[in-house]
């Protein structure tokens, strides 16, 4: 699978890993993190998220955020730090943990944008971390205000948000908590 190759490859080697980046400093590495997903013409995501925030799924109907349900949810750690315990060179590259086996169409979580207008969020965690209630709240409102809107200018709005956000972190001199921000709009229309 290529998902499975793309995981491997990044654990296997040393210069890729190291072309990531090490922060000296800090003695941290940097990821490879990645959503991969292929949308259905009934409104169905199949995906495979490998160190995101899970997305999170907007009702045009209800004006909310709704509850996904967690067994539709499928998240690996970023990329090429798990290898499959049976996989015969195991031992030559690091992983936090071993998965069971390799991956397989059994991984891939899945949701289903129900309504015309629902949206489905994906983002980085320097927009939403995904844990944050009061967080999630914001981007609610900020959904509700914009989801009428062509899916470039919710983006556009939520990355704005996400923009001020950094500002207030930087006048509070928390720099270090500033990440990267991608936002990733799908939006059903019929």
């Amino acid at each position: 699978m290529l998902l499975g190759n793309i995981n491997l490859r990044l654990a296997q080697s040393v210069s890729a890993r190291n072309a990531l980046g090490i922060i000296e400093k800090e003695g941290a590495r940097e990821i490879a993190t990645m959503v991969y997903g292929e949308i259905r013409s009934g409104g169905n995501f199949r995906f495979a998220n490998f160190g995101h925030p899970p997305p999170l799924v907007f009702s045009a109907e209800y004006g909310k955020f709704m509850n996904v349900n967690e067994s539709r949810m499928v998240q690996f750690l970023a990329l090429g730090l798990q290898i499959p315990a049976d996989h015969p060179d195991r031992n030559k590259y690091y992983s936090l943990n071993f998965r069971r086996e390799e991956f397989g169409s059994s991984d891939l979580g899945e949701i289903t944008l129900m309504s015309a207008g629902d949206i489905l969020f994906l983002y980085t965690d320097g927009v939403y971390d995904g844990s944050d209630k009061q967080a999630r709240e914001l981007l609610e409102a900020i959904m509700r205000e914009h989801y009428r809107e062509p899916a470039k200018e919710i983006c556009n709005a939520l990355l704005d948000h996400a923009v001020r956000q950094d500002n207030r972190l930087r006048e509070n001199g928390d720099t270090d908590l500033i990440d990267d921000k991608t936002v990733f709009i799908v939006k059903r229309t019929s």
